[in-house]
């Protein structure tokens, strides 16, 4: 389990896309330059997906990990 603190919290647990990819847009939106950004998915395609927007995003993804089904990303919004 991660050290990192959220700022907030996104549980795309049972979404399939686009809706985590463009909830996670949405949220990243809605915070601060620097606050992290933790996404809970299960679906398949999110493992790809979102480190691949992130990083046309500008943003840094802290951390991913695996666990089961879950895939959980920790991401700093940069710009």
């Amino acid at each position: 389990m991660s050290d990192i603190v959220p700022d907030t919290e996104l549980d795309c647990i049972g979404l399939y896309c686009p809706l985590p990819l463009s909830m996670a847009k949405e949220n990243i939106a809605n915070i601060d330059i620097g606050q992290v950004l933790k996404i809970l998915a299960d679906d398949p395609d999110a493992e790809k997906d979102i480190p691949g927007w992130a990083k046309r995003a500008g943003h840094q993804i802290l951390m991913f990990e695996r666990s089961g089904q879950v895939a959980t990303f920790w991401i700093k919004r940069i710009r």
